[in-house]
């Protein structure tokens, strides 16, 4: 009897391991397509640019800097539909 009860409470740590695991996939993927992600990356790279124009004095740097941010919020509105259509071609 105590045989089985080791085993059941072993199975039990396995399957609670198992899903402490698939919590954090889902929270990573969840992060993955988040829109505060989105427009974290998106401001970083505004502000990275931004500096980047300043510094070599291009003109207009903080109106420029808006074009890679944009290129990149519209990228992730896109690549959901580009995704799609290859998983239909070859899953």
């Amino acid at each position: 009897m105590d045989e089985i009860l080791k085993k059941l409470e072993e199975q039990n740590k396995e399957l609670e391991a198992i899903k402490e695991r698939n919590r954090r996939v889902e929270a990573d993927k969840a992060w993955e397509v988040s829109w505060t992600r989105r427009l974290a990356i998106a401001v970083a790279t505004y502000l990275i640019a931004g500096i980047w124009l300043v510094l070599i004095n291009d003109t207009y740097p903080w109106l420029k800097a808006f074009i890679p941010s944009m290129g990149y919020i519209l990228s992730t509105l896109s690549l959901p539909i580009v995704k799609n259509r290859w998983i239909k071609r070859h899953g």
